[in-house]
């Protein structure tokens, strides 16, 4: 039998992971921790939850192996830090930091500690992105050369709290100019340029129209290069008035085109080119056509697994991360993945008020030399 892995929860947003932890044999959850007190005592009382805490570094003193980080993300890295330095485990939601520093911050701490840090990008473990990534590996979409992903989520409503309070919301997403949340976008793409990463990145927007004073753009293109050549198109906009859709995808290869749903009524779509096709007229396949490439580990997966969220990907990656922890290997989301994807937001902002400037991405691997470890105009 395993040993058990006991599991601290910061932030009441961390219970999107709950159905996926109980999923887990010899895992428990024992600790929760939020600054709001009664949605801190809500949320324990539904999940049987005895210890409680306000103050995070409260919650590291138990014998707990593991903490969940789903706060606002200006605190990620702090908790984080506190985290490993406590011997803790950590899995954090996105994204991984709000500043260049804090990133080679992160990274510096989990090398020092030795601890597990997965990144919960959970947009990858979607059923469609993981067919897509398989058959990416199979070669069925021959060489993959461009790919879009956007993240459209109209945050209007979420800039102050139900008591009058201003959100962090309006100050660390929409209180500065940029593409603030590129990871949704990014990471699920990225699946489908195995071994590649991003080198450059040049940012653009059409101003600022919000009339609440935000300085966060009315949407944001990020173009990305990437190590082998491959061109990315990143658009996020969280400001402009539309029905959400925060997970459209394009991946384009020599072979075929996959495209994701545009709205609620639309199908996910492949096209590829075939011995019945070879002067291309092509013509597009519900995406279920090809439900054999689907991993395996989703093709079996429980109800109880498929029920944690995102056709069983909020189970999957809570797998992978309880995994890493027994076996002590990092997991493929780890901190230098985490801090990559992070960085190209972060940078955006510099780009884009510079008339689409190319920024450099760093190189971000274990023991990055002190010179890297900037910001190059």
């Amino acid at each position: 039998m395993n040993k058990k892995i006991k599991v601290g929860i910061a932030g009441v947003r961390g219970l999107s992971t709950l159905m996926g932890l109980r999923a887990i044999d010899d895992v428990e959850i024992t600790a929760m921790c939020d600054l709001d007190e009664a949605h801190l005592n809500d949320a324990a009382a539904k999940i049987g939850c005895d210890k409680k805490y306000r103050v995070f570094d409260d919650m590291l003193e138990p014998d707990i192996d593991a903490v969940i980080i789903a706060t606002p993300m200006q605190c990620h890295v702090p908790q984080a830090i506190a985290a490993m330095e406590a011997g803790k485990h950590v899995m954090c939601e996105v994204t991984a930091g709000v500043s260049m520093d804090e990133l080679f911050w992160l990274c510096e701490t989990v090398e020092k500690y030795n601890r597990i840090y997965m990144y919960a990008e959970n947009y990858i473990y979607t059923p469609e992105v993981q067919t897509v990534k398989n058959m990416v590996n199979l070669g069925l979409f021959g060489d993959t050369y461009y790919a879009e992903g956007m993240y459209l989520h109209n945050l209007d409503g979420l800039f102050v709290y139900p008591n009058g309070k201003t959100s962090w919301r309006s100050y660390w997403q929409c209180g500065k100019r940029g593409n603030f949340y590129p990871t949704h976008s990014i990471g699920p793409v990225m699946q489908w340029f195995p071994g590649d990463h991003i080198t450059e990145i040049s940012t653009f927007s059409p101003g600022v129209y919000n009339t609440r004073g935000l300085k966060q753009d009315s949407g944001t293109t990020t173009m990305c290069r990437t190590a082998n050549g491959k061109l990315l198109s990143i658009r996020v906009d969280c400001m402009s008035p539309r029905p959400h859709n925060m997970d459209y995808y394009i991946l384009q290869g020599t072979k075929g085109i996959f495209t994701s749903k545009a709205h609620d009524k639309d199908m996910h779509r492949i096209s590829l080119i075939s011995d019945e096709n070879p002067m291309g007229h092509m013509h597009w396949d519900d995406i279920s056509a090809y439900k054999e490439y689907l991993p395996e580990r989703y093709q079996k997966a429980t109800e109880e697994q498929l029920h944690a969220g995102h056709g069983g990907g909020d189970f999957f990656i809570v797998e992978d991360f309880i995994n890493a922890v027994r076996s002590g290997e990092q997991p493929n989301l780890d901190v230098y993945t985490a801090c990559e994807w992070t960085a190209v937001g972060l940078l955006s902002s510099l780009s884009v008020v510079n008339n689409g400037r190319t920024m450099e991405i760093p190189r971000f691997r274990k023991n990055m030399p002190l010179e890297e470890k900037i910001v190059k105009l």
